[in-house]
This record gives structure tokens, C-alpha cells and sequence, in this order.
């Protein structure tokens, strides 16, 4: 990897972690990691120009046949591709199928680009991470033989203390605070070979104390009302969260802050 590379342009390829959720603006937009890499990376080179096809919800199926090709097309410098992780969150998931179309998905996306970018996900602590545990791993590795056949480079996010504390995460438990995502651009920016404006992103955060137990278990009623059962809801009649959303940022156009 070359130190302070010129890029000129970024395609981001994925699900709701590429779109932002939940790093909130006030017009009630999302940022994210892939904003503010955009916005690091246009500070440095004139022209640089950014699309972000990312869709909350999207499988691994959809990300291919909706964004795949569209990425390839717009030959940009460098594509992030982060996707996957939604399949092994569902109950029935076949993690061969997984395999084979993110396989179809590299292979499409290396030969047209300067840089593509994969990533091990970050994960949240809890019963639910530990769950799925075994499937993400399955997914990470997949990944890193991907990455080595075809040139990719690897952000490792899972193996990040930082990201796995539930400060992290946003009140629906699936999604990054503003200070995650802001991580997340950090790795990415150090992984392209920029050099560091953090270079203590994977620093777990300081110890506090625990809410008391009364505000745990409201927290998690909450959780359940708002978050996991519309969840589980769409889960059993084939719905997304995404369903009728454009991508994020359609065409390859010079970014502006």
C-alpha cells in the first residue's frame, strides 16, 4: 500500500453501514463512515468526485444485482464493498450461496478499480452478537481469501476493542454512533495509506459505570418495542427496511462538503 496515494474517486458498495445508519444529521440525513472518508479524501486531492450506492437492508443477492455493475462501470480509483453481514443476521442463512455471490462480487468489482477495500464488520457485545458469532467469522474468512486472490486490502473492524463496546452503538443495538462511524473512517483512511489523524481509533473507551439494572431493563423493553419486533416483522414477510430507497449518492460527481 502506498503512503499518501492520490486517489481522485470512491465508490462505496453495500448496506446500511455504508449509508450511515445511524450517524443522524439535522435535516434527518445520515452520514457515516463513507461521507467523511469522501470528505478526507477530496481535502487532499482537487476534483475528487464520490458515490455511495449503499441501501439499509440490502443481502449480499441484492447488493450484486442492484450496485455491482453500476460500481464497476463508474471505474473509479478505489470501491469499498461491505456486505454479507445481513444474510448471517437471518435465521436461515446459507452461508455457501453467501460465499459464492460475494466470490462474483470481488470478481467483478477488483479488475475495475485501483483499490477495492473489504471489511470485517464491527460487532456489538451481547447474546445476539454471540449468536451469529460463528457465521461472521465464517464471513471475515471468506473475505481475507478473497482479498488475497484478488488484491484487496482488509479493514479489520472486528478485531477493533473500541467498536465492540456498546457506547458504540446506536440505541437499536445495529447500527454505529456518529463516533463509530467516524472510527470506521479512520481505519479505512489509515488501511488506503493516508497518513493518521487518529492513531488511537481501536482505543477502547474509558471504564464507566454501569446503568443501574431498573435502566437496563427498561432499555431493553424499549429495544424490543421499537427496534425488535418490527425487526423480526419484516424478517417473516420479506420485507426491508430499504424497499423502494435510491442509493444514497447515484453518480460519480465531485464531492463538496
Amino acid at each position: 500500500m502506498q503512503t499518501n496515494p492520490t486517489y481522485s474517486s470512491l465508490v462505496a458498495v453495500g448496506d446500511s453501514f455504508t449509508e450511515g445508519m445511524s450517524d443522524l444529521l439535522p435535516d434527518g440525513s445520515y452520514r457515516g463512515w463513507a461521507d467523511l472518508l469522501a470528505g478526507r479524501m477530496a481535502a487532499v486531492t482537487p476534483g475528487f468526485r464520490y458515490a455511495n450506492l449503499a441501501v439499509r437492508g440490502k443481502l449480499i443477492q441484492q447488493i450484486v444485482d442492484e450496485q455491482v455493475d453500476v460500481a464497476a462501470a463508474m471505474q473509479p480509483d478505489v470501491i469499498t464493498l461491505v456486505g454479507g453481514l445481513n444474510d448471517t443476521l437471518r435465521p436461515k442463512c446459507d452461508m455457501v450461496r453467501v460465499r459464492d455471490l460475494l466470490t462474483e462480487a470481488v470478481e467483478r468489482l477488483a479488475p475495475s478499480c485501483k483499490q477495492l477495500v473489504l471489511m470485517h464488520s464491527p460487532g456489538r457485545q451481547g447474546p445476539v452478537q454471540a449468536r451469529f458469532r460463528p457465521r461472521m467469522e465464517e464471513l471475515f474468512t471468506v473475505i481475507d481469501e478473497l482479498a488475497g486472490r484478488h488484491g484487496a486490502v482488509v479493514v479489520d473492524l472486528y478485531g477493533a476493542a473500541s467498536l465492540s463496546d456498546q457506547r458504540m452503538w446506536d440505541v437499536d443495538r445495529l447500527h454505529l454512533t456518529a463516533e463509530g462511524h467516524r472510527r470506521v473512517c479512520e481505519a479505512v483512511w489509515q488501511t488506503l495509506g493516508y497518513d493518521p489523524e487518529d492513531t488511537e481509533w481501536r482505543t477502547p473507551l474509558p471504564a464507566t459505570v454501569p446503568p443501574p439494572w431498573l435502566a437496563r431493563r427498561i432499555a431493553d423493553v424499549r429495544f424490543t418495542r421499537q427496534y425488535l419486533l418490527p425487526w423480526i416483522g419484516r424478517r417473516l414477510t420479506g420485507r426491508s427496511s430499504g424497499d423502494g430507497l435510491p442509493p444514497k449518492r447515484p453518480d460519480l460527481l465531485p464531492y463538496e462538503h
